[in-house]
């Protein structure tokens, strides 16, 4: 029986899913395996243990996989899509890069593809549509049904990424930084201390001066990481922080619906959400849903979030076919 491997390797966790022609067989998940964000050492061990772990859960062997398939930011570049495959490569055919030997892998085995491909499979197959992704960072991508694609938003940490985990953290951040300084001495202060004391906790840092020198340091610090703290607060800095990140999502699919499903006469434009970011904020959510539904009424929304790692299993079964 030939087996497939489907991954999505994000920038907070690797999901990996064992299937056969059918079925979904065994799923695990491990770190962080983004290249550009963790870094080549991290993102292999993350590879290994995702890989090693979805298979014995499967009862078979990484050798025993036929197809691979994995989604991964970056991808576009041909050197870190060559890096991952690589690192693949030692996975399912040798301990170690000395024990592959040169043309044994078959590149098509290995399938090293945008995220935002397979997510847009794992939510309409080969048909058209809009996905939002808002995990670690952000972005929109489409497609119509002459196959065109368009993208909106995701050209980074540094200066884009609106509504994403990463967003989310540093948007946090700057608002009770800003907001000490604003009530300095007052009661309202004190209103916002919960918020404050879980981004501290969450960094391993006592006091804002703390919170600041981390937010400041060199290289960035994992922003992401507040996220749970943000969505899990009901204080009110951390409830217009998370409405704001709806509102910024709608705006990058509206940009790629527009772009892609022009004219009075276009039909519905069918709409997917995916990531941790509209998983664990429900407010994010409702706000990103009414805010789209505004911007352009013709968007269906699906009520689902998106498991992009089933795009890849599916991706990696249509490559054997």
């Amino acid at each position: 029986m030939p087996y497939y491997l489907g991954i999505d390797g994000g920038g907070s966790k690797t999901t990996c899913a064992v299937g056969d022609d059918t079925s979904l067989v065994a799923t695990a998940t491990a770190g962080p395996s983004n290249i550009v964000r963790v870094g080549e050492t991290r993102a292999r061990e993350s590879l290994h243990q995702a890989v090693r772990q979805a298979c014995q859960a499967a009862g078979i062997t990484p050798r025993q996989v036929g197809r691979t398939c994995i989604g991964a930011a970056g991808a576009g570049r041909q050197e870190i899509a060559g890096l991952i495959r690589k690192i693949l490569a030692e996975i399912l055919y040798g301990e170690s890069p000395e024990q592959i030997i040169p043309g044994q892998v078959d590149p098509e085995q290995i399938q090293v593809v945008g995220d935002t491909e397979i997510a847009l499979e794992a939510a309409f197959g080969s048909g058209p549509g809009v996905i939002v992704i808002a995990g670690t960072g952000s972005i929109a991508y489409g497609r119509d049904a002459q196959g065109r694609t368009a993208r909106a938003g995701g050209w980074g940490f540094a200066i884009s990424d609106e509504g994403s985990a990463h967003w989310i953290g540093r948007e946090a951040t700057a608002a009770v930084l800003r907001n000490s300084d604003r009530t300095y001495g007052t009661a309202e202060k004190v209103l916002h201390a919960n918020l404050v004391t879980a981004l501290c906790q969450a960094w391993a840092v006592t006091s804002l001066a703390d919170l600041a020198r981390a937010a400041n340091s060199v290289p960035p610090p994992d922003f992401a990481a507040l996220f749970p703290a943000v969505a899990a607060s009901q204080d009110v800095l951390a409830l217009n922080v998370l409405s704001r990140a709806g509102l910024e999502l709608a705006q990058i699919a509206s940009a790629v619906t527009r772009r892609l499903f022009s004219g009075d006469d276009a039909p519905s434009v069918p709409v997917a959400m995916v990531g941790g970011v509209f998983r664990h904020s429900v407010l994010t959510k409702g706000d990103f849903y009414n805010e789209l539904r505004r911007l352009d009424p013709r968007v269906d929304i699906h009520p689902l979030v998106v498991e992009p790692v089933h795009g890849a299993l599916q991706m990696a079964r249509r490559a054997a076919s």
